[in-house]
């Protein structure tokens, strides 16, 4: 067969094959302009989703139903992806509050302290010092609340320091601020709770006999914490004490404050009070 012949005999399976290929190409071209729509489609909706925004709104939803470890993570992308701006601020105060939730004291006022240092004129300075001191705040309550269960000479009141420290600086920077009023309450109950302590160890040293160091002790209280109710009963066990070690003039001493402060004293008929409560339920 010639080659002629040949090419007779194929051109017309190849014409009645174009019309197969063209619609072939048709469909590769459409199906390719669909994926590439549908793959931006696809990204934008990932980048909505992964927008500073939309994480920030879904952190304070875990935030609000307590579940803090994913509210945790969107709040540390917040705060990379925001950089500079209000939003990544807010997020930084959230990420404080959820690691102080989650026990992680430590990383939370370390959180703070770093919010505290770049930006130190945030208008959310207030927020950031009233949180950290009511992270000291109340770490010291739970602190205290096991007391009973450790040796009292192991204790550190260092929370209830920073703490008070913490809330002096949110009354004197921002007097005006929606929190001051209730850091100054804390501070109160602070002083108290300080100058509570130091008379508990009196009273421990006092009844096993330890007179020199419960005088110490109670002697710190009333250096410390003059106007706490507390130094009514330092004053008592530094009277007894000195009594006890042979000390009548510091005695004297003692007993004449105690009466001219608290004219009405109980003490020298009661003498140093029995743990009848726990120590700390005195406000």
């Amino acid at each position: 067969m010639s080659l002629f012949k040949v090419f007779r005999l194929a051109a017309p399976v190849n014409a009645m094959n174009r019309p197969q290929r063209h619609a072939s190409s048709k469909l590769l071209m459409v199906a390719l302009l669909s994926a590439l729509a549908a793959c931006g489609t696809t990204s934008k909706d990932e980048e909505l989703r992964n927008s500073p925004e939309k994480l920030y709104a879904q952190a304070k939803e875990d935030l609000a139903a307590g579940s803090y470890e994913p509210a945790i993570k969107a709040l540390e992308k917040v705060e990379g992806r925001a950089a500079g701006t209000l939003l990544a601020q807010q997020a930084t105060l959230d990420l404080a509050y959820a690691q102080w939730r989650t026990s992680e004291r430590v990383m939370a006022i370390a959180t703070l302290d770093r919010f505290i240092k770049l930006h130190p004129s945030s208008p959310a300075m207030d927020y950031a010092l009233y949180l950290k001191g009511l992270i000291n705040f109340n770490d010291n309550m739970g602190f205290l609340s096991s007391f009973s269960r450790q040796n009292i000479t192991e204790r550190d009141q260092q929370a209830s320091r920073d703490a008070f420290q913490t809330f002096g600086q949110l009354v004197e920077q921002y007097p005006e601020s929606r929190y001051a009023s209730d850091g100054r309450a804390r501070m109160d109950y602070i002083v108290n709770a300080l100058a509570e302590y130091e008379v508990h160890v009196a009273r421990y040293y006092y009844r096993r006999s330890a007179f020199v160091a419960a005088a110490n002790r109670a002697q710190l209280a009333v250096r410390d914490y003059q106007r706490a109710p507390a130094t009514e009963e330092a004053l008592f066990i530094m009277a007894a004490s000195y009594e006890q070690l042979g000390l009548q003039t510091l005695r004297d001493d003692a007993e004449r404050v105690l009466k001219a402060n608290f004219p009405q004293t109980r003490y020298f008929k009661d003498g140093v009070r029995l743990p009848d409560r726990a120590w700390w339920q005195f406000w």
